[in-house]
């Protein structure tokens, strides 16, 4: 369950990998209940001035343990669920938007025997400018960017935010529903009649509880998108924190090949995969925690991806900022587990 790339998105030369991790990082809700099908053009931030440190984290686990409901405790409605989920994602974006975070990508590429032939490192800080979630590329395979390329990344930024402005005011102006970046969402009305959420159960994850639903898309469904029709052959579970009706990790992969124009636009191999985890922070909202990607992608003659893809985020700060980062930029640590409840 890997982005599906724009054509726009894939001429402006930015790496699939750095695509799907922003992608992944700054999803919408509805379609991360199964998958990250949009891309959306990453934008990468215009910045001036220092950014002071933040607080070193530590790295979050990936395990959980099942738990079996208390018989006094019934399982909520799972497409209830699933729309608070969607509702509550729009509502956090308002508080997603005074925070920065710092990411970490590996991207290990794979021969046709599996042998590692390139490994690349990025890493970017990630806010919002102006109502828009951007990235900025700081570093690459541990060396600082140039003045020059510093430069790029500032009018891309520029560029790429006032793209999403004009997809976003084209969609209001058709009475569609757009994410941040201003491609169309794929709601959670429109997952229940792709395929079905099944299985519900309760799970531990981190130390706190959730609520775990798998998904199966319908291979017959009727589409009106080609993210749609990713979705048909795709399978996936998603965690619900219970108290906050979030999402705290989803996990998804292709049951079959997925193609756009014969395997010419877009060609994702099949068992292609995903994890992708969040984490509270500061008590008030969840933001990106770790993403884990393995499989095999090409678009157009731009892009082709044999491998995996490793990110970490961290280094969460509050700020505020509307053209630059400003100073006084506060570090803040995920909120840990809360009590269990008697």
């Amino acid at each position: 369950m890997l982005p599906v790339a724009h054509a726009n998105t894939v001429a402006s030369g930015e790496s699939y990998k750095v695509r799907m991790a922003k992608s992944i990082s700054k999803f919408r809700t509805a379609i991360l209940l199964l998958s990250v099908c949009t891309a959306g053009s990453t934008a990468i931030a215009q910045s001036s001035g220092e950014i002071p440190p933040a607080m070193p984290l530590a790295p979050t686990t990936d395990k959980s343990r099942e738990v079996t409901a208390p018989e006094d405790k019934p399982l909520p409605d799972i497409p209830a669920l699933m729309h608070d989920v969607e509702n509550n994602q729009r509502k956090s974006e308002a508080i997603e938007k005074d925070y920065l975070f710092h990411s970490v990508a590996t991207e290990q590429e794979v021969d046709g025997q599996g042998r590692i032939k390139k490994t690349t490192v990025t890493e970017a800080d990630h806010y919002w400018i102006n109502g828009v979630p951007v990235r900025r590329l700081t570093k690459k395979n541990g060396r600082e960017l140039s003045a020059e390329e510093l430069a790029k990344e500032n009018d891309r930024i520029d560029k790429e935010a006032a793209k999403a402005r004009e997809r976003r005011d084209k969609g209001d102006a058709q009475g569609k529903e757009t994410d941040p970046n201003g491609n169309e969402e794929i709601t959670v009305s429109r997952l229940l009649l792709l395929g079905a959420f099944t299985n519900p159960r309760r799970v531990q994850l981190n130390g706190r509880d959730t609520i775990a639903v798998d998904y199966t898309g319908d291979p017959k469904a009727k589409t009106r998108s080609r993210a749609e029709d990713a979705i048909r052959d795709m399978v996936g579970t998603a965690w619900v924190d219970e108290q906050d009706h979030v999402l705290a990790r989803v996990e998804g992969r292709f049951i079959s090949a997925y193609k756009v124009g014969g395997g010419l636009v877009v060609d994702v191999k099949k068992d292609t995969h995903f994890t992708f985890e969040q984490t509270k922070v500061n008590g008030e909202v969840w933001l990106p925690a770790r993403i884990d990607a393995q499989g095999a992608f090409r678009a157009l003659l731009f892009i082709s991806f044999n491998g995996s893809l490793h990110v970490t985020e961290s280094d969460y700060r509050k700020f505020r900022a509307t053209a630059t980062v400003l100073p006084g930029v506060t570090p803040v640590a995920p909120a840990e587990a809360p009590a269990p409840q008697p």
